[in-house]
């Protein structure tokens, strides 16, 4: 994910507008021997309710979501988002790297 981020971030943003983000929709296979692979990256992610699971995870993840993107901007000091489950990988701006190297 990170290296789908770090080819593209130069043309993310190409106004240069101050506090924006944009929500990306990742789709990932599991295969047999249980090795992940990445299918596709979405920047128009489908946010539907098409079962009973997803409408009980949507909403907490658009909550975590605007927890990763206001309380660096509205609460200094947090910058992984406070209480949710999310960790930071990466950020310029804040010096957070994170990044694994792939095997």
């Amino acid at each position: 994910m990170l290296d789908v981020y770090h080819s593209t971030r130069k043309t993310l943003n190409p106004h240069h507008r101050k506090n924006c983000f944009e929500l990306f929709g990742f789709d990932f296979l599991i295969d047999e021997d249980f090795r992940v692979w990445l299918i596709e990256v979405n920047t128009n992610p489908y946010l539907g309710v098409p079962n009973e699971y997803i409408k009980g995870v949507l909403p907490k993840m658009i909550d975590d979501l605007f927890d990763l993107v206001l309380n660096p901007v509205f609460s200094p000091g947090q910058p992984t988002g406070g209480d949710n489950l999310f960790e930071m990988l990466y950020s310029h701006k804040l010096g957070v790297n994170k990044r694994r190297p792939i095997d």
